[in-house]
């Protein structure tokens, strides 16, 4: 964070960081990370740019973070006093979770029968997505970057004129004949 950002910005952004993360856990990005919890090794959801995915306006979640950041930050003091925990009062709620605690109020959140469970659903999937598939940019251009998701799949670069060919089938023969009237170009007739 850049020290001219205010603090709602920084409350917003290490609050939907401390969120991916318990999606799809990374390493810590340094020592005294707080909202990467450095559940797993190599990177994860907020590596893969999953903020920059959820801020993004085609996602369909920008008007609303506020209120996912305010809400995600209230039920994480209110599963803090149900299990006796005492956070950091310098943090946001959910930063200051311990990463168990994360997990499971994410579990409480999108579970069957929460009545916010469609909301939370949402932000979980687009932190997967950043992840999976890079959504926030060009495929070409994640794979030149060394997108951390796409790396870990070993999506196969394209040949040298941006387009994917696969002279091998994937089972090892063709799935179908082609039919007789499809042209050079492979479109149908």
């Amino acid at each position: 964070m850049r020290p001219e950002e205010n603090d709602d910005v920084k409350v917003r952004v290490l609050t939907l960081e401390a969120f991916a993360d318990t999606i799809v856990p990374g390493e810590k990005r340094f020592p005294g990370d707080r909202a990467v919890a450095g559940a797993a090794s190599g990177p994860g959801a907020v590596a893969a740019g999953a903020v920059e995915l959820i801020e993004t306006p085609a996602a369909g979640l920008s008007q609303g973070l506020d209120w996912y950041v305010t809400t995600l930050n209230e039920r994480a003091r209110e599963h803090a006093a149900r299990e006796g925990l005492s956070l950091d009062p310098a943090l946001p709620g959910f930063v200051a979770l311990p990463f168990d605690d994360r997990v499971a109020l994410v579990q409480t959140l999108t579970a069957p029968g929460h009545p916010e469970k469609e909301l939370w659903i949402s932000l979980a999937l687009f932190s997967n997505m950043a992840f999976d598939t890079a959504a926030h940019m060009h495929t070409l251009d994640a794979i030149a970057a060394g997108h951390p998701g796409l790396a870990s799949m070993n999506l196969a670069a394209p040949d040298s004129d941006g387009l994917w060919r696969f002279p091998e089938y994937s089972y090892g023969r063709p799935l179908a004949r082609r039919h007789p009237g499809t042209t050079a170009s492979g479109s149908p007739a």
